[in-house]
């Protein structure tokens, strides 16, 4: 599809990347969401915590929402789409990634950005015990990569899937990693080192033949950590190996679903190779949006609804 212009203008302070993306990450509050929690038990022995809220009539649409990178269901980002679609009628199944959702997991392992086969369990999970007859998805950074790589990635895709929405999507991950480690985003490459090592601690009790004290003084940044834990947990031969396999650029342009995606041009966290133009401007069902201002996952608006909520609702229902 050609690539959509964008009408995305906010307010002065907001045209900073970094504020708006600690805005929306940070500051930002998201009050009156009821969600109610199903374990999901999968195939391999461990669980995934589901956070579901409901519109206020009975719905046959649900939107499945993926966060980020050390997200959960409870981000201001998921309970703010969470809100606006069951607003509009449609169920809201927010998805907390393996550990993510305040327990840790059971297996080594844990989740990354191509576990498509926890999406799909989600999605099957759906499929076999809800009444939704219409699906959508909407992912947010890691999410969003994970969201493309599903859609693209050569399975069947269930006709209940009508649409999807990615916002803020590294979907060339070797080049956000170069992105992060630069000096400009040595505030968020910490913050993140800091959760996943926290989390890492946790597993080297549970799994202390499989992760060490050297191991962990090893980890100096992201890339060291993908190439300690991420890559030898999840069956890849190293970061490089993980980066090239679960990067969704590569699936693009197999996605049939009628998909948005949508990246800020002053996000940080993108490199040149996070902006699929050639991929989305060769499939006519992906459209690809690149507001200029946004940041990573901020896209601040008005009355407490970022952009990309009111956006991603009118992309489905232009869908109908």
């Amino acid at each position: 599809m050609p690539i959509i212009r964008s009408h995305y203008n906010p307010p002065f302070l907001f045209k900073s990347g970094h504020l708006s993306t600690i805005y929306s990450g940070i500051i930002r509050k998201v009050n009156g969401l009821a969600q109610q929690r199903e374990p999901l038990e999968l195939g391999d022995g461990d669980f995934l915590d589901l956070d579901w809220s409901f519109s206020a009539q009975p719905s046959t649409a649900v939107v499945i929402l993926l966060h980020g990178l050390e997200g959960n269901a409870q981000r201001p980002y998921i309970t703010g789409s969470a809100k606006q679609f069951n607003a509009s009628g449609i169920d809201a199944c927010a998805v907390n990634f393996r550990g993510c959702s305040g327990e840790s997991n059971r297996l080594f392992r844990s989740y990354h950005s191509g576990a498509t086969e926890d999406l799909e369990a989600v999605i099957n999970h759906i499929l076999k015990e809800k009444k939704y007859a219409t699906i959508y998805l909407k992912g947010f950074s890691l999410g969003g990569n994970l969201a493309l790589k599903y859609l693209g990635e050569g399975r069947s895709v269930p006709k209940e899937i009508k649409g999807a929405v990615t916002v803020s999507v590294p979907c060339n991950l070797h080049s956000s990693l170069l992105e992060l480690l630069k000096p400009k985003n040595i505030m968020y490459a910490k913050r993140f080192k800091k959760h996943l090592i926290e989390k890492l601690r946790a597993k080297q009790l549970l799994f202390p033949n499989k992760i060490s004290d050297p191991d962990i003084a090893k980890i100096n940044n992201l890339k060291d950590f993908d190439d300690i834990y991420t890559s030898r947990a999840h069956g890849f031969k190293d970061a490089i190996d993980y980066y090239q396999k679960s990067s969704s650029l590569q699936f693009i342009n197999d996605i049939s679903t009628p998909t948005l995606i949508i990246n800020a041009q002053n996000d940080s966290f993108l490199g040149d190779q996070c902006y699929p133009l050639k991929e989305a401007e060769q499939n006519k069902s992906v459209h690809f949006e690149l507001p200029l201002y946004g940041g990573h996952v901020g896209f601040y608006h008005q009355k407490n609804i970022t952009y990309t909520e009111k956006r991603a609702l009118k992309f489905i229902e232009e869908l109908h």
